[in-house]
């Protein structure tokens, strides 16, 4: 499998990414800078965490029209699998490849550390490494992560399958004391309609190894992997 990883001023996740990437699939990714048109021949694209442009206006609004996202869009449309984490998630709905905004944290402060997640749906290649209704741990790390959507939209995502995680306690529930940044219905990830783009405010690339501390991100790159693999 061939990967690209974009990278943008301010990114600081592309080498976590590239580490996970390179360990599951015994290729070392593309490393992009976001100035490239042409995206060339790869099988994913993962958008990393970090602080794209500092933050300014809005997280991932000056990346958004950034040259290599044309192309990003243009392959995505085409089925092309697109991965946004955190700042990439953030990323991926100011380029409207995904619905809904990523807004500030309700308590107005930075959150830093593990939280639960209930897996949603497995049919989309990224989670095909997951049971449904499975619990996984995994790494928070942001200051914008409230997703917000209106109703409309919130009703399509819940009725499309297109909610992907949602943060959730230990065994499974879903309660507002899981959520640590106010989403809407405890969302942490969602899909496009295609399912093809995933954006996720967790990082899995932080917990995708036993010195890291656990390895609950590593089957989202695994399932990446069976999915493309050839039949």
């Amino acid at each position: 499998m061939r990967s690209t990883v974009i990278v943008f001023p301010g990114s600081n996740c592309d080498r976590d990414a590239a580490v996970v990437l390179e360990a599951v699939t015994g290729r070392a990714p593309t490393m992009l800078w976001h100035g490239e048109t042409d995206l060339g021949d790869t099988d994913v694209v993962v958008l990393p965490g970090g602080f794209c442009y500092g933050d300014y206006l809005r997280p991932g609004a000056i990346a958004a029209p950034s040259p290599i996202m044309s192309a990003v869009s243009a392959r995505a449309r085409d089925g092309l699998p697109v991965l946004g984490i955190c700042n990439g998630f953030q990323v991926l709905t100011e380029a409207r490849l995904l619905p809904g905004a990523l807004m500030r944290n309700a308590s107005l402060t930075y959150v830093c550390r593990d939280v639960h997640l209930r897996v949603e749906q497995t049919t989309a290649p990224f989670l095909r490494g997951y049971e449904k209704d499975q619990v996984i741990r995994i790494p928070i790390a942001h200051h914008d992560g409230n997703y917000f959507a209106d109703d409309a939209t919130l009703n399509a995502l819940e009725d499309g399958g297109q909610v992907a995680l949602r943060y959730c306690e230990e065994g499974g529930a879903i309660t507002p004391d899981a959520n640590p940044n106010g989403s809407r219905n405890n969302i942490a990830g969602i899909l496009n309609k295609e399912g093809n783009v995933l954006g996720m405010m967790p990082h899995p690339e932080r917990l995708a190894d036993a010195a890291l501390g656990g390895t609950d991100g590593r089957a989202l790159f695994e399932g990446l992997l069976d999915a493309l693999a050839p039949a």
